[in-house]
């Protein structure tokens, strides 16, 4: 069964579906927050925020399947071979984030449930751990009744910003931006969001953005960026 990350109830829920999910339809609908603070990324709707090399189109696998192995004929990359561990904390210096990660279930519809608090963050445990080969998928609220939520600086991140992934058994991955990109929750790239080349592991930020429906109680885009591992 195919990768669906976030989905959520009728409050501020987090929603992403992801590659060969629902209907076959491509959804990242995220109503990640209550629309009292306007999420406003400057470039229009598919087009990137700030734009480095595209990485090569990655392999699509069930969460269930196994993550092939190799290192390729370069040696395994940064973050490759270490233990699989659960991420506990997500830190971005570069946006002054420091906060939890607390792993995310999938509801009856096999959609990911969205974190209740709006300052932690959610791990898709149905997918990769961050550091393992294919594409670590971590989302946060953009904001709330009350004001931004954890993920509301996400915007302000740039090209070669370091995220640092501190996980269950002691050791931390180290992460770098290489590319923000908001899209329409319908027309997500979910094989270059979701997916892996099946040697390198990756990591997915995911927040809301654009404008707010308030008949839908939902942000029409999303916010990702998109972050390959790197040394410490």
């Amino acid at each position: 069964m195919p990768r669906r990350p976030f989905a959520g109830g009728g409050r501020d829920a987090l929603i992403v579906a992801a590659a060969l999910g629902l209907a076959l339809t491509t959804v990242l609908a995220t109503a990640c927050g209550g629309g009292t603070v306007a999420e406003d990324v400057s470039a229009p709707a598919a087009e990137p925020v700030t734009h480095a090399t595209p990485p090569t189109a990655p392999d699509v696998r069930r969460p269930d399947a196994p993550a092939p192995g190799g290192s390729g004929p370069g040696g395994p990359p940064p973050g490759a071979g270490r233990p699989a561990a659960d991420p506990v904390r997500l830190r971005i210096p570069a946006i002054g984030v420091s906060t939890r990660v607390i792993p995310l279930g999938l509801d009856r519809h096999g959609r990911l449930i969205a974190p209740t608090r709006f300052d932690v963050v959610g791990w898709n445990r149905a997918g990769p751990e961050p550091g393992e080969p294919g594409n670590a998928v971590i989302a946060g609220h953009v904001d709330s009744h009350s004001g931004p939520a954890v993920f509301y600086r996400l915007r302000r991140m740039r090209v070669g910003d370091r995220v640092h992934v501190d996980r269950a058994d002691g050791t931390s991955v180290v992460f770098m931006t290489h590319r923000l990109a908001r899209f329409p929750k319908r027309r997500v790239p979910d094989a270059e969001v979701y997916g892996g080349d099946g040697r390198s592991p990756g990591l997915r930020l995911i927040t809301c953005a654009g404008s707010f429906d308030r008949s839908r109680r939902s942000y029409r885009d999303n916010l990702i960026v998109f972050l390959t591992p790197t040394n410490p």
